[in-house]
């Protein structure tokens, strides 16, 4: 089962999982993945609810892939019941838009929930997955998307990076690591790629700036006081 999704939790979600008092753990279920889809003439809509995390990527890719080759002019995504997704999940996304370009096909989004706007506003690829103007051209014609996409996936392994430093160095899970870059990049005003690049860098010897530094800390010790066990009082 996954574990209790931290990080792009939306305001209106379930609370994370917390120690009681009494030494029990109240934990969270997620969500279970549902996948719907339908024809829309040309097209498939792809109705995704539930959470999504890295051992839910498979199943994702599985079913978008099945509705990309069942569609003559592409896939339109249905996300707004997403209530938590990573870079897995974007990882699926840009893979599944690489092949339908491949394929003079499309994938746009219909509905997009605050927590996959969040990933996608994060790392710049939103503009990936809304529909070409009228004419065809402009920001979205076929030529941006396949810079954007070319760059997209040349930053993705490097947030990968950053998130296993971040689990290595403050032995956090994956979606707690998630959880930190988010929260530090939106503190910092730091595009999360940009982010992502400090953070590799610094295990190779050049240090994070001050304040960076310290988002990095406060962000983790945040993170820990919600889930250490109450100690003893002193002088117990």
């Amino acid at each position: 089962m996954p574990e209790p999704a931290f990080s792009a939790q939306s305001p209106q979600g379930d609370p994370p999982a917390r120690t009681g008092t009494d030494g029990t753990s109240a934990v969270r279920r997620p969500r279970p993945l549902s996948i719907g889809l339908r024809a829309d003439g040309t097209r498939t809509v792809v109705v995704v609810r539930g959470e999504l995390d890295l051992q839910l990527a498979d199943e994702l890719h599985a079913a978008l892939r099945a509705a990309l080759t069942g569609a003559p002019d592409g896939v339109d995504l249905d996300l707004g019941g997403v209530g938590f997704c990573d870079c897995s999940t974007l990882n699926v996304l840009l893979a599944l838009r690489e092949q339908a370009v491949a394929e003079g096909k499309s994938v746009t989004v219909r509905a997009l929930g605050p927590v996959v706007e969040r990933l996608f506003t994060l790392t710049g690829t939103l503009p990936l997955f809304l529909p070409a103007g009228p004419d065809g051209t402009g920001e979205h014609s076929l030529g941006a998307e396949v810079v954007q996409l070319r760059r997209a996936m040349l930053t993705r392994p490097t947030i990968d990076l950053a998130r296993g430093v971040l689990m290595a160095t403050f032995g956090l899970s994956p979606q707690d690591a998630w959880h930190v870059l988010v929260t530090v990049s939106q503190n910092t005003n730091t595009k999360l790629h940009r982010l992502a690049e400090d953070l590799v860098t610094a295990v190779q010897g050049e240090p994070l700036s001050e304040p960076v530094r310290r988002e990095v800390a406060d962000a983790v010790d945040r993170l820990s006081s919600l889930t250490e066990e109450p100690g003893e009082p002193d002088g117990a």
